[in-house]
């Protein structure tokens, strides 16, 4: 059995990429990102996923604003419902006026969080099954779950991230199925764990190696997953699972701590009884 979403994404062109500030151990304003390789990567990861099955919705990028461009970030997708996120950092709060308008403009329902917390949308909670698994401690705060709860009517189970690099959930989790997802548990506390292992029945378990060069910030579409890198032994995993891999690099988005996930959002998923609306 596939996911069942992971069909159609929003992406946004890297125009105005760079890594002008440092919000995550990745970023270093001296590092100077390659604009033209940036987009050559960009458009290769796009149409790498319309190969593979995906619709791909632009939203336009807008100046001043470089991690546009990780719309991942953008919010919460519950079926025609969208949550958009409160962000931590000043630096990025001036994307979610663009994110809100897009998500209007076509039809979905925005329901805000309280302005109290922070949840940076699917950068940190990816559903598997009935579940949204949800991350906090660097960028999301564990209070925030509870809201997103409430809003979607969906059961969020909470992992705590301990490893500042892993500071997105979507860095250490990526469900492929009903019954398999791709891990790297050194980026969660104890109880993380232990909420992981109940949850999925087949772990594809990561190194610390692995986890740092982003293997578990991939897309799914169907059997095909599209991934920034694939050391041997995890493309050897994914095959013997049935699954095909595609690598896009993407090392000029690591530069500021994103990957292929990074650069979408599934805009097919839906939650609970929200979503219906």
């Amino acid at each position: 059995m596939t996911l069942g979403w992971g069909h159609r994404y929003l992406m946004c062109p890297p125009e105005h990429f760079g890594v002008l500030y440092e919000i995550n151990p990745w970023m270093h304003r001296e590092v100077r990102v390659d604009a033209e390789r940036a987009r050559q990567q960009w458009e290769r990861l796009k149409t790498t996923l319309e190969e593979a099955g995906a619709q791909i919705e632009v939203l336009q990028p807008t100046p001043d604003l470089p991690d546009i461009v990780f719309t991942a970030n953008a919010g919460v997708v519950n079926g025609t419902q969208f949550v958009p996120s409160r962000f931590m950092h000043p630096e990025r709060q001036g994307e979610v006026p663009y994110y809100v308008a897009w998500f209007e403009a076509h039809g979905f329902t925005v329901d805000r969080l309280p302005e109290h917390v922070h949840h940076e949308g699917a950068g940190d909670a990816l559903p598997f099954g009935s579940v949204l698994l949800s991350g906090y401690r660097f960028r999301s705060d564990a209070a925030s779950h509870a809201y997103l709860s409430r809003l979607t009517g969906a059961a969020v189970r909470s992992v705590e991230l301990v490893d500042e690099r892993l500071y997105h959930l979507d860095l250490t989790f990526c469900p492929l199925d009903e019954h398999h997802a791709i891990v790297a548990p050194d980026g969660w506390d104890r109880y993380g764990r232990r909420v992981v292992e109940a949850l999925v029945p087949e772990l594809l378990v990561l190194d610390a190696d692995q986890a740092l060069a982003f293997c578990a910030n991939s897309v799914v579409i169907d059997s095909t997953v599209v991934m920034p890198s694939c050391p041997p032994a995890v493309g050897r995993q994914l095959e013997a699972w049935g699954f095909d891999v595609v690598v896009c690099a993407v090392d000029e988005f690591l530069k500021a701590g994103g990957a292929c996930r990074c650069l979408t959002l599934a805009l097919d998923v839906t939650l609970g009884p929200q979503g219906a609306r």
